[in-house]
């Protein structure tokens, strides 16, 4: 038998806490309520779920096409140990406000993250809800934005943790790509929001100094207390968030602890159009 499907609210303006059991959500019964969950509320908690890695697949395929690595692999374990995950270097660039594959011809609709081994301290991974914080925009404000693109590049957000690489580095790293993309993200639902984060080089079309200043000054906006969940891990927990319209980063820890989380994603269903 399978029960009612179980939800609260953590904040008024994002997250969910999922009560149902680990039985009801592998049947899949309650994968509608979850998806429509998710796009309202930005990121689910799933407290001490403690899906193992094949129960995780099976649940992130309940709600949609599992996205594969890069390694074609569906889990990814996120480990700053290069003997546990093979992207290290990329991980580093965790812990600064991002969307996943924002140069991606259509980025994840969402990631699955699994806390399997804790540090000592430090280690929350935050998130801020962009659908919320366009729609509680000033009027005149989003008439402003409503047209500007910004190009994202990968290398800018790599810049952040190593902002003096040797000249054959930052080659490799701006071979990885740049694109054009709207500041407002008219999505499929008809809702809009903020396409921001760390690989957010510059406005196009914007004075410097002016674009810097708007960038940053919506990346405040967006990740301000009232828009903004810092998740702290449990051993077990599993949280999902919508990567279309939330953004995320990871809190410093001891590099040497550990840390481990391993992740599933969900392929993504649309562009970012404006």
């Amino acid at each position: 038998m399978t029960g009612a499907f179980k939800a609260e609210d953590i904040k008024p303006k994002i997250g969910s806490r999922i009560l149902n059991s680990k039985e009801e959500l592998l049947s899949g019964a309650h994968s509608t309520a979850i998806r429509d969950l998710l796009e309202q509320r930005g990121v689910l908690v799933f407290p001490k779920i403690n899906f193992n890695d094949d129960e995780q697949i099976a649940f992130t395929r309940t709600l949609g096409k599992v996205a594969k690595e890069r390694s074609g692999e569906e889990v990814f374990p996120i480990s700053l140990d290069p003997k546990v995950s093979s992207g290290v270097d990329y991980l580093k660039g965790a812990f600064y406000w991002h969307f996943d594959g924002t140069i991606q011809p259509m980025p994840i609709l969402a990631s699955l993250l699994s806390s399997k081994v804790l540090p000592p301290s430090g280690g929350n991974t935050e998130f801020a809800n962009c659908y919320a914080a366009y729609e509680e925009l000033p009027e005149e404000e989003k008439k402003r934005i409503e047209n500007l693109k910004v190009v994202h590049a990968t290398w800018n957000s790599l810049l952040y943790y190593e902002p003096e690489p040797n000249q054959e580095k930052l080659k490799q790293w701006i071979e990885l790509g740049e694109k054009e993309l709207p500041l407002v993200w008219t999505h499929k639902s008809g809702r809009k929001s903020l396409v921001l984060g760390c690989t957010a080089h510059h406005v196009v079309g914007v004075d410097h100094k002016e674009s810097a200043l708007l960038l940053n000054g919506l990346r405040e906006w967006a990740t301000s207390e009232q828009f903004h969940y810092s998740h702290k891990w449990s051993v077990g927990d599993m949280v999902m968030w919508d990567n279309t319209g939330t953004l995320h980063r990871a809190m410093p820890y001891p590099m040497d602890s550990g840390r481990e989380l391993h992740r599933t994603k969900l392929e993504g269903e649309e562009p970012i159009a404006a």
